[in-house]
């Protein structure tokens, strides 16, 4: 019989250190009210994917989620300054099966979009690119619904 070596912990440790490190994290930049304890329970509740096409990927700054390709992601940030008053388009998006959520959606020069929930706090942001506004538009949004209703609703749109 060969003598046969088992992995020690810290080779399995450093192995997978080593793979974890061939898929690198999205850049993102943390809300100014991400230490929200909400906000933490929030991201904690986001969808592993938004389809097909858009898997969740790991960030770099606290209160952050994304999805789709490293280099162009959909990305959402927890903590952002909650909207007042606008004359922004402010859109209701029913979740199946569950809460209601606000968004003030903006199309940007760039073909890109920012939804911003409305009347809620800590506010949460979801900057979506170009390429993938072009190609998926913005129907995934009810997707989110479950975790921002975490949020606290104190106004609603008109």
């Amino acid at each position: 019989m060969r003598n046969r070596r088992l992995a020690t912990p810290a080779a399995v440790v450093a192995t997978l250190l080593l793979l974890a490190g061939c898929t690198s994290a999205v850049a993102a930049e943390a809300a100014p009210h991400a230490t929200d304890p909400v906000c933490a329970s929030v991201v904690l509740a986001m969808p592993d994917s938004l389809g097909d096409d858009l898997p969740r990927r790991d960030t770099t700054a606290q209160a952050t989620a994304a999805w789709g390709d490293p280099e162009a992601p959909i990305l959402l940030r927890c903590g952002v300054e909650p909207l007042g008053p606008t004359t922004e388009h402010c859109q209701t998006v029913e979740t199946p099966g569950g809460p209601s959520i606000d968004w003030v959606t903006v199309e940007n020069d760039d073909g890109s979009w920012t939804l911003t929930t409305y009347g809620r706090s800590p506010a949460v942001e979801v900057d979506v690119p170009a390429t993938v506004a072009a190609s998926t538009g913005t129907s995934y949004v009810d997707q989110l619904g479950a975790a921002v209703a975490m949020t606290a609703q104190q106004r609603t749109c008109l």
